[in-house]
């Protein structure tokens, strides 16, 4: 088992960000092995199974607890883990581009933190390169990351925005999501024909209103 972090020191996954765009973790988030947080939670997702009335003597169902849990971890949670952070690096702009560069539709699955259940949408995101440019895939994996955790898309929304600006090293950028909740599609009001859209402006893109509706145009809205 990992040393015992410092119960007073922040989780490292989201200590760049202000206090109020961290996602909520204990103290001792990363205490754990990724395989002893899998044995634990294959353990009681087991008894969720048991409860439920589900036999798990069935062939189709015995590994169902360990596959969920090796899900969580690996693949729709991995976004907690400070490991996983994508390194951002940056490239002399040396074909000195000064117009907006957009990354349209970009694939997002996240999962809602009141029900666990998916989210599923497209990411926009843009930015105005000053002396420096990204490689465009670090731009996805920047989504990929914060999506991949228990999420409300407002936060979402501007913990994408903060890291581009970090990263970027500029406040001229643009995040725009719009994204199907399947809390709202599979349960309550069971609603298939809505969809939230949220954005979050920065820099230049929060002062100049023609600059917003370029962005919007082009990622047809």
């Amino acid at each position: 088992m990992a040393n015992q972090p410092d119960p007073g020191a922040a989780p490292q996954t989201d200590a760049h960000l202000a206090l109020s765009l961290r996602t909520p973790l204990r103290p001792d988030a990363f205490a754990l092995s990724e395989e002893e947080k899998i044995a634990g939670i294959s353990e009681h997702f087991r008894h969720i199974m048991d409860l439920l009335g589900l036999d798990l003597t069935d062939d189709s169902l015995a590994g169902t607890p360990r596959r969920v849990a090796k899900m969580f971890v690996h693949e729709w949670f991995r976004g907690l883990d400070p490991a996983q952070r994508p390194e951002v690096r940056l490239f002399d702009n040396r074909y000195e581009y000064n117009q907006m560069l957009v990354e349209r539709d970009i694939t997002l699955f996240s999962c809602c933190e009141h029900h666990f259940v998916p989210i599923i949408g497209k990411a926009h995101v843009a930015y105005l390169p000053g002396q420096h440019v990204v490689g465009l895939s670090k731009l996805n994996r920047v989504v990929q990351y914060y999506a991949r955790r228990p999420q409300v898309q407002e936060r979402l929304t501007r913990q994408i925005a903060e890291e581009l600006k970090q990263s970027l090293q500029t406040d001229d950028v643009a995040v725009l999501i719009e994204a199907d909740h399947l809390c709202v599609m599979s349960r309550g009001v069971n609603d298939t024909s809505s969809s939230t859209l949220t954005a979050e402006y920065g820099g230049r893109f929060g002062q100049d209103e023609s600059l917003r509706r370029e962005f919007l145009r082009l990622i047809g809205k």
